[in-house]
């Protein structure tokens, strides 16, 4: 007999005063009962009778909040296998299994719960940092705090940890406004690295997407990342979420079953004859059809709606954008983000490429979204270490890589600019480090990548000698300032402001140890650099905003942007193969307040002399071969040392 109260939509476990509605999508599971638990191994099973369309739905009454469940299927060996929500908003504690998997085990995994998604947000509002604004630092929920000595042991590497008093003061000191968030969906581990007695500590392997990682709380994952959050905006700080759509934790062929493989495994992930693998990871979604699409929109609205989440940065974007071996700039997911009226006004930062056929698309996003531009960082890495025939490109990637990104589409299209990311050096490795160690990892130093573009400048690793530890400063501040006072969307990541080495290892992905957890020590060159970039944080804020500003949309050509020698001259095209002193003078307007980039990549020192059509009072807001910040007013000519940056700020008058 069917259940009028049992219906279709939403799909997930949800409450009611009377009690909670249960729907799957399992149009391969017609024998689907769902399990509700009085403990792990006492449970009772209750047929998925009614169905619509493939959705499995069925009325419990007075279940409450707190309640686990899971969906039974019988596999074609005739074994039960307990499979987990797809919708489910909360786990019972956190994931791990003695590999190998099996039905049998799938029934002491971590249970689906049902919550009640009531929460006091106190009347806070989100920030809503204008995107030229934005700096995006770059955290793991974990490492960020485990080390930190002055908070209590309930927080550390908790998500509670990211809102403690001590936390927010750093924010504050180091005007940090924006937190990207490695991913907190609960992940499972690969098997290869259960059998390593490892995790997958980034959380690139997505179990399931609504469901925060339960080994980041104490008690309840979801109150307490919410509550997280509500603290952070209100000191101001935003929430952007690093998602990944792109695979399961799955696997492809011959993988463990969790859920949408034995649910609906023609719809849910790509496969012809074997399962697609666009991302390395065994599987790949496919959002072309309507059941994948549901859940990765659900998913969305639900960390805006339920958790105030800012955006989101989306690991291997391309994938979602793919017909196929192709990608489509009109795809289904492009077009219902854009028309959707919750999740077209966050921020959306893509990754904008995956490892499949026609898989590189770093400009190819529609407007709305900002990409992470590879080409910087590589471009800003190489051209610093002192590589030659650098010069063109850098200055196109300082300028707002407008070979990739029109400035008549900005703010809304401004490149997201990168020195590090999680999957390589830390900026402190960068500069200490000629070869990746990635040994811990357990790969014979195969894993990570190896195009790094870094330099020791003398030793490999950490050294007491004082020179090469100056050198190494002064490369941090021009990594930094190149990226601060660039044209886009400056990311940093957060153990970059402490300095914090891996030991060279560029991809610290399963280190789930101080290897990877942020070094809260102090010391002399640690703590002015700290000084250093929280002033520099704020001089963009000041100087280099109105110029992003200025330059962008339809009043980009009223300004004025020139190259010259470092005898003031303009440049000529020769000079772009021949000088490595060069220097770029921008100006808002005709007579606006003016800026000039004073580089200098030889090794010599280069004397540089000012503009002074105007009568213009230059002041000198940076200058990386100073440790501390100088203001200074600076007439007509500038001494500048070997491989460095300044960047003199004038007013209008």
């Amino acid at each position: 007999m069917t259940d009028t109260r049992s219906r279709p939509h939403p799909l997930g476990a949800t409450l009611d005063s009377n009690g909670c509605n249960f729907s799957i999508h399992a149009p391969n599971c017609p024998d689907i009962s769902l399990a509700l638990f009085a403990s792990d191994d006492e449970y009772e099973l209750f047929p998925l009778i009614n169905e619509y369309a493939g959705i499995r739905h069925i009325y419990i009454p007075e279940v409450k909040a707190g309640q686990k469940y899971g969906y039974a299927i019988t596999t074609l060996d005739g074994e039960s296998l307990l499979l987990s929500d797809p919708y489910a908003r909360s786990l019972d504690k956190p994931l791990h299994y003695a590999t190998p998997y099996s039905s049998e085990k799938s029934w002491g995994m971590s249970k689906c719960v049902v919550i009640d998604p009531a929460f006091d947000w106190q009347g806070i509002k989100p920030p809503r940092i204008p995107r030229e604004e934005t700096v995006l630092f770059e955290t793991h929920v974990k490492g960020v705090s485990k080390l930190n000595q002055d908070l209590n042991d309930s927080k550390r590497g908790r998500y509670l940890g990211l809102s403690s008093r001590s936390m927010l003061d750093f924010y504050k000191k180091q005007n940090i406004t924006t937190l990207q968030l490695l991913p907190v969906a609960a992940c499972m581990h690969e098997e290869h690295l259960l059998n390593m007695g490892k995790v997958n500590y980034w959380g690139y392997n997505p179990y399931l997407f609504m469901v925060p990682d339960p080994r980041y709380a104490n008690d309840d994952a979801v109150i307490e990342l919410k509550t997280a959050i509500r603290e952070l905006h209100r000191n101001g700080i935003e929430v952007i979420l690093d998602v990944v759509y792109n695979h399961t934790a799955e696997g492809g062929e011959g993988g463990v079953v969790f859920n949408l493989k034995a649910l609906d495994p023609r719809n849910y992930i790509k496969h012809g004859p074997h399962y697609a693998n666009f991302t390395g990871c065994g599987n790949t979604t496919d959002l072309m059809h309507q059941p994948m699409l549901n859940l990765v929109m659900d998913s969305m609205r639900y960390w805006v709606e339920e958790f105030h989440v800012d955006g989101f940065r989306f690991d291997l974007a391309a994938t979602l954008g793919r017909n196929g071996d192709s990608f489509n700039y009109h795809s289904p997911f492009f077009k219902s983000v854009a028309q959707d009226p919750v999740l077209r006004d966050v921020k959306l930062i893509a990754e904008p490429w995956d490892i499949g056929p026609n898989g590189y698309q770093v400009g190819g996003f529609p407007d709305g979204w900002n990409e992470c531009n590879d080409k910087f960082r590589d471009i800003t890495r190489s051209f610093w270490r002192g590589d030659e025939g650098y010069l063109k490109e850098f200055a196109t990637r300082i300028m707002g890589s407008r070979d990739l990104y029109s400035a008549s589409r900005w703010p809304q299209k401004l490149t997201i600019n990168y020195i590090t990311y999680h999957d390589g050096f830390t900026l402190q490795d960068l500069v200490s480090y000629r070869h990746k160690h990635n040994d811990a990892n357990g790969e014979h130093n195969h894993d990570g990548h190896g195009d790094n573009r870094s330099d020791n400048y003398g030793v490999e690793g950490d050294t007491d000698n004082m020179m090469i530890k100056a050198v190494r400063e002064k490369q941090k501040r021009n990594f930094i300032a190149s990226l601060l006072f660039a044209f886009g969307i400056p990311h940093i990541m957060t153990a970059d402001v402490l300095s914090h080495s891996q030991n060279g290892n560029n991809n610290a992905y399963c280190q789930d140890s101080p290897l990877s957890w942020i070094n809260w020590r102090s010391c002399n060159r640690i703590d002015l650099f700290k000084e250093w970039i929280s002033d520099m944080l704020a001089a963009r804020q000041q100087y280099m905003v109105p110029f992003v500003r200025a330059f962008s949309g339809e009043q980009r050509n009223q300004n004025r942007v020139g190259w010259r020698r470092a005898d003031g001259e303009h440049m000529e095209h020769d000079d772009w193969n021949s000088l490595n002193s060069v220097a770029l003078h921008l100006g808002i307007e005709q007579d606006g307040d003016e800026l000039i980039y004073l580089i200098n990549q030889s090794t010599a020192p280069a004397r540089f002399k000012l503009p002074n059509n105007y009568d213009q009072n230059w002041f000198t807001i940076c200058d990386t071969s100073m440790d501390k910040v100088v203001h200074s007013k600076v007439n007509n000519d500038v001494l500048m040392a070997p491989m460095s940056l300044a960047i003199l700020h004038s007013t209008a008058k």
